[in-house]
């Protein structure tokens, strides 16, 4: 626990400068397949004389392991390992002797420190070669003749790894470690404390790999974090600021064409709501008028009077011209008294041209719309005034 403690403390000095990537909980995940032999350093339960002694080293037994694991930081994880080991001498190696093919097993709970990480930081992804150290506490079990034996042990070892592959999602690693017998006890045996030492702690050597899971960050390891400087982070605020500020400005002048656009449609709806202009103009320098039926343009028999004496005037003085201006009172709308007064004139012309035979050169029309300033009566005002031009 002093040295995991100083490790850490070591490892925050180390790397202060180092963004990772959130871990999730289902994040940087392995599991993999190991296997190699175990043997004995001296004679297990030599001090019991259940067999002869033999030398350290003098006989390897297989073993077959799993192991899930996860890495909480770039240095720091877990890992479950589950051993199998296998009867090879049918004698006592590093296990009591057994008559089944599967002489032993043990599950440990292993705590595991990158040491290449610790030491000289994590750069962003894992480096083709690193060592790992791992150790931790578990159970192990003997399937021994003539009792089975359980125990508390404990496990200390060294991971030579590659991290291989594009993504380095593959670690294979040769592994060396010790396992050493805490406490165990005898099934079916009047001796229940019994302590391991020395003579049952062991020795193994196997190879393994494991295949790392992908990660939330797209890859299958730490990440580290994609930084901005203060300097990326000043100019990105100043673009955003200037462009709330470009976005402010066109809402201000959009805002203010609105603003002309309702004026202008206010001004339209007045003008198209104003009443029809009335006409005033001078009035006739020649007496007779012909006055006309409202909504009407044929010039009555009461008015052709009038006309006679419009003619004779024009038959008396050869050289003068006139103009015949024809009105419309206020009622009906400006587009219809307008051609009401343009058809009242034009009617005079023609029974002037055609019954009186005056020449048509020597007569103009206009129409001039609705008028209520002629006249005080509103039906005087429907008329046509004639006016000699020429004076």
């Amino acid at each position: 626990m002093f040295i995991a403690a100083a490790a850490i403390a070591v490892s925050a000095s180390a790397q202060p400068r180092t963004t990772i990537t959130a871990n999730k909980a289902g994040d940087n995940i392995y599991v993999g397949v190991n296997g190699g032999a175990v043997t004995g350093f001296k004679n297990n339960f030599k001090n019991a004389g259940l067999i002869d002694k033999k030398n350290a080293f003098s006989a390897f037994t297989p073993e077959f392991g799993v192991r899930v694991g996860k890495n909480f930081t770039t240095v720091f994880g877990l890992a479950l390992d589950a051993n199998v080991y296998f009867n090879a001498h049918k004698k006592e190696c590093v296990f009591h002797a057994s008559k089944t093919f599967v002489q032993g097993l043990d599950v440990d709970l292993l705590g595991t420190a990158n040491l290449m990480n610790l030491f000289a930081g994590y750069k962003g992804e894992p480096r083709f070669f690193e060592i790992i150290a791992l150790g931790g506490f578990g159970w192990t079990h003997q399937f021994g003749v003539p009792a089975k034996i359980n125990g508390i042990n404990t496990k200390a070892g060294l991971d030579f790894a590659l991290n291989l592959g594009e993504k380095k999602a593959w670690q294979v690693y040769v592994e060396p470690s010790v396992v050493y017998g805490l406490q165990g006890w005898i099934e079916s045996v009047a001796v229940t404390d019994f302590k391991y030492d020395i003579h049952h702690a062991g020795f193994s050597l196997k190879a393994g790999v494991n295949y790392k899971f992908g990660t939330s960050n797209g890859t299958h390891n730490f990440a580290k974090e994609q930084l901005r400087d203060q300097a990326e982070i000043d100019a990105l605020n100043a673009k955003i600021n200037a462009a709330k500020a470009e976005a402010d400005a066109a809402k201000a002048d959009a805002a203010a064409k609105a603003a002309k656009i309702a004026e202008l449609q206010k001004a339209l709806n007045d003008c198209m709501n104003k009443p029809a202009p009335v006409v005033e103009k001078a009035k006739a320098n020649l007496q007779p008028s012909v006055v006309f039926k409202q909504g009407k343009s044929v010039v009555e028999r009461s008015q052709e009077a009038n006309l006679e004496m419009i003619a004779k005037y024009m038959n008396n003085n050869k050289d003068a011209k006139i103009k015949i201006s024809g009105y419309a009172s206020p009622e009906g709308s400006k587009e219809l008294n307008q051609k009401l007064s343009e058809k009242r004139a034009e009617a005079c012309k023609n029974i002037l041209v055609k019954k009186y035979k005056i020449a048509a050169d020597r007569i103009q029309t206009e129409g001039l719309g609705a008028t209520d300033k002629l006249f005080d009566e509103v039906e005087f005002n429907r008329v046509a005034l004639f006016n000699d031009v020429t004076k």
